[in-house]
């Protein structure tokens, strides 16, 4: 599979199962006529495979350096699994990571999961499903490099286009797979 090809059906999936016309309250709190779920095409067997043989592909392109990947969780969660996933069948393995909202409430008290293998000065790329303002993936950034990462780029699938990317450019630089204009 090309990754033409590879993204073209990535967006259909999206349309299908992530993209809904109706009132919703986004995470930045902000009202939406629309939602997109991506994790509604990333938990699928194929829309896994498809996420992470893209990324690995503009990783490849843009930062071959990189050596781990993660986000904020939940909605980097299944992205940095696939991600992972491919990236070893491809010989290249990128660990991941999970950074949580607040630290782990027992034990270690953490905020990043997968710090044994993803330790300070690690390169890493942050990936985050939805991309409005740049809160949640400003919010991942800042809690990777309070771990000692080195963040080299951020991923989102879907840039809804209201002003999150010039708010994560200004962090690192950005890549979206999709732009909220493709689904209309």
């Amino acid at each position: 599979m090309t990754p033409a090809s590879a993204r073209a059906r990535l967006l259909e999936l999206l349309k299908t199962l992530a993209y809904e016309e109706r009132e919703v309250i986004l995470a930045s709190g902000k009202p939406s006529n629309f939602y997109i779920d991506c994790k509604q095409a990333a938990l699928t067997a194929e829309g896994h495979f498809l996420i992470g043989t893209i990324i690995c592909d503009v990783l490849a392109n843009v930062a071959p350096d990189v050596r781990a990947i993660g986000g904020l969780t939940m909605g980097a969660d299944p992205i940095a699994s696939a991600v992972a996933t491919v990236s070893f069948t491809l010989g290249r393995p990128l660990d991941a990571f999970y950074i949580r909202k607040e630290p782990k409430g027992h034990g270690t008290q953490k905020w990043l999961e997968g710090d044994k293998r993803v330790r300070p000065g690690t390169p890493v790329a942050i990936v985050e499903d939805v991309c409005t303002t740049g809160g949640s993936t400003l919010k991942a950034i800042e809690r990777a490099r309070l771990h000692g990462l080195d963040v080299r780029r951020v991923i989102t699938l879907v840039d809804r286009e209201e002003g999150g990317r010039e708010a994560v450019e200004k962090e690192a630089p950005f890549t979206a797979l999709f732009k909220k204009s493709e689904f209309t």
